[in-house]
């Protein structure tokens, strides 16, 4: 069986685990002692490459949340300099915008008219709300290119390559409007689902009485369980459209139907990895940020007693807040980021062989050769064309 990265009559090179010629292990080498040589005369089992982020071969479920965190820690000030930007702006805009928006509209409640109260109260709240549509419409531009720059810098580095912050945002800019277009598709169909079935229990309570009253309340915990499956799976069965839009240049259409291909068989452990993930990061998040509200506010009760600057005090501990929760948010969306990208990697090796690729193009780039990038959607595999 031919290996449908490379011409049917050329050497298939080995794969982990497997034996070869102790001179050199992938072809096209010229010397024993090449990047990925084998090891020593007579040594015959040739372990996998690792020219970067991780070994090019199936990543293990250990070695995938390892290099997770390792993103961080091997290229500092492009990916956490990246999320602590993108996190810092995001909560600037938001707390300029919906805090000065609130502080008008509580001003306007206090001195309104009593015959007016009620009228200026609507308007208020209705101002309130529609002041975070910009805070949102930020996030989400702002979170697809994070996204972007984490899914290249995975890719690169697994190559070995090491690019700067500049670099990287460039390169993520040019696939930022079908990310970011992906992103709000996502977002409007949580939101439409949580509306419509929180519509439905409401709409229950309110109008059918007692039975009314059970009929919502049931409906409410198993529609909110299956509510909360059905987005599990779907995000699961797309959850590496991402990539596919960054890395391969794809279409919506087009990589949501690759990545519900390549999912096809890895449900579970695509789950299990991204939902690990998750928790993780969560908790490191609740360890780091708990005990520091804890003890901002055994400090303020301490200095101030007597609450004689509780207006000041209130001021402070928000923003201690929030230099706090800037530098966790970046490594969170960081290391979430990351998880996807090396999931879609590690599908592409199972299921494509692209472990053998991207040996292959590291060989030849460590030769001076120049080969085309490996990461574009195999022809082999539908020939997928970009958008």
């Amino acid at each position: 069986m031919t290996d449908p990265w490379q011409a049917p009559d050329a050497p298939v090179p080995p794969r982990y685990g497997d034996f070869a010629a102790p001179s050199s292990p992938y072809p096209g080498a010229s010397h024993p002692n090449g990047p990925f040589a084998g090891g020593n005369p007579g040594q015959g089992w040739a372990p996998p490459p690792k020219p970067g982020l991780i070994p090019l071969r199936p990543i293990g479920f250990g070695t995938l949340l390892g290099a997770s965190f390792q993103v961080l820690r091997r290229n500092p000030k492009a990916t956490f300099g990246s999320g602590l930007i993108v996190q810092a702006v995001i909560m600037f805009v938001t707390v300029m915008i919906v805090g000065l928006v609130t502080f008008w509209a509580l001003d306007r409640i206090d001195s309104a008219p009593l015959d007016q109260k009620d009228a200026v109260t609507a308007g208020s709240v209705l101002a309130g709300l529609l002041s975070a549509i910009i805070p949102i419409a930020l996030s989400l531009i702002a979170s697809a290119l994070l996204q972007a720059v984490i899914v290249v810098e995975v890719a690169r580095a697994t190559l070995g390559e090491k690019l700067r912050l500049g670099a990287l945002w460039r390169r993520a800019a040019t696939r930022l409007w079908p990310l970011t277009l992906w992103t709000l598709m996502l977002s409007g169909a949580l939101l439409v689902g949580v509306a419509v079935l929180a519509g439905i229990v409401v709409l229950l309570i309110s109008v059918g009485g007692a039975a009314g009253l059970v009929a919502g309340v049931l409906i409410g915990v198993f529609g909110g369980l299956l509510f909360a499956a059905t987005s599990a799976f779907l995000y699961t069965k797309t959850s590496v459209v991402p990539s596919l839009i960054v890395l391969e240049k794809l279409g919506l259409r087009a990589s949501v139907i690759r990545s519900w291909s390549l999912t096809r068989g890895y449900f579970w452990r695509t789950l299990g990895v991204l939902l690990l993930v998750t928790v993780i990061v969560q908790v490191i998040s609740q360890i780091i940020s708990i005990p520091v509200s804890l003890l901002m506010g055994i400090g303020t009760a301490l200095v101030d007693p007597a609450g004689a600057f509780m207006e000041q005090s209130s001021i402070i501990i928000t923003v201690v807040s929030l230099i706090i929760a800037i530098p966790v948010a970046a490594v969170a969306a960081v290391v979430q980021s990351a998880a996807v990208a090396l999931v879609y990697l590690d599908l592409r090796m199972r299921k494509e062989g692209l472990d053998l690729e991207l040996a292959r193009y590291v060989e030849s780039v460590a030769q001076g050769g120049e080969v085309p990038d490996p990461y574009l959607a195999p022809i082999a595999f539908g020939g997928y064309s970009a958008a």
